[in-house]
């Protein structure tokens, strides 16, 4: 962090001076100790630079003659160290429930399927049994929770197989090489637009090293529209590329570098607390918290309670079909 020369006085020959008419020598003030809130850094730098200003009380300034932008670092330093742990907490939380979700649908899937076909077996006799048209209705819907939906194979271009895997899931499983997606052949205009752009942002035309990185950087992206057939995208990179290199934004003072970070600290935190919110809210985010120390017990707990179901659905089906 750079800071502020102090004012140099001018020099002058104080030797020839009586002793007290000579200046006092300058006593060096302590340093404060005091860190502002974590809290308040991370919510946009508004207390820290309250905490910079004049104290009313006494009409001095606190912490002695710190700088204003010194205090403002630390809340920096602060928040960042704030924002770290709850990014750390909440990456956290989402792996588990990651992990808990893949284990809940390897041990209870299955069981939950059991259910579906029997509910559907269960409305069908129903239905069979009384003719009744409402039923008939219920044991249609029952039946299309368990069938998959017409034309997903096309819907899909063949991305999928008979095990609702795609080409690239199954070849890893198998330990197969991956195919090549099918290729595009671009239109003409795509062709054009192409060239124009590779004429024009070739890095070989580059005439240092900072301008050939800029141009490989946006030749690769030329490239990937182009092996899509992305002629939109092409129009939009030729205008990129017409307009120019971003002009640099004029260099921001200490203290509106220091602003600018608080307020970004400020905006991933709300981010964060959106990102956990949406985690501790969802199924199986609301199952993990049930049982935070022992997740396995829990999932042996539903998994006998789903069994319970299964074997009263097939009691109930029996006697229907008898």
């Amino acid at each position: 962090m750079t800071h502020e020369a102090a004012g140099v006085p001018p020099t002058r020959n104080d030797d020839d001076r009586p002793d007290d008419a000579r200046p006092a020598e300058p006593q060096t003030a302590p340093e404060a100790t005091d860190s502002p809130d974590t809290s308040d850094a991370s919510a946009g730098g508004a207390s820290a630079a309250s905490a910079s200003s004049p104290d009313s009380s006494d009409g001095g300034p606190q912490g002695g003659d710190e700088r204003p932008e010194a205090r403002l670092a630390k809340a920096v330093q602060v928040a960042e160290q704030a924002l770290i742990e709850f990014e750390i907490a909440v990456e956290t939380f989402q792996v588990e429930v990651e992990n808990f979700s893949r284990l809940h649908h390897q041990k209870l899937g299955p069981m939950y399927a059991r259910l579906d076909e029997l509910d559907a077996q269960i409305a069908e006799a129903r239905a069979a049994r009384t003719g009744d048209p409402e039923d008939l209705r219920k044991a249609k819907e029952a039946r299309d929770i368990v069938m998959p939906m017409p034309g997903v194979d096309e819907l899909f271009h063949d991305w999928m197989d008979s095990d609702g895997l795609s080409p690239e899931a199954s070849a890893m499983l198998t330990e197969q090489p991956v195919r090549p997606p099918k290729r595009v052949r671009p239109s003409e205009e795509a062709r054009r637009l192409y060239r124009e752009l590779a004429r024009k942002a070739h890095p070989d035309l580059a005439q240092d090293e900072p301008e050939r990185e800029r141009r490989d950087e946006f030749i690769t992206r030329v490239n990937a529209a182009y092996g899509r057939g992305d002629v939109e995208l092409l129009k939009e990179l030729a205008a990129e590329w017409a307009a120019g290199p971003a002009k640099p934004l004029p260099p921001l003072s200490e203290s509106e570098e220091l602003y600018a970070r608080l307020e970004w600290l400020s905006r991933r935190k709300e981010l964060l607390t959106v990102l956990a919110k949406e985690l501790e809210e969802s199924a199986i985010g609301s199952m993990l918290r049930m049982a935070p120390d022992d997740p396995d017990q829990l999932l042996e707990d539903i998994g006998d309670q789903l069994l319970g179901e299964v074997s009263r659905r097939e009691a109930e089906l029996a006697e229907l079909v008898q």
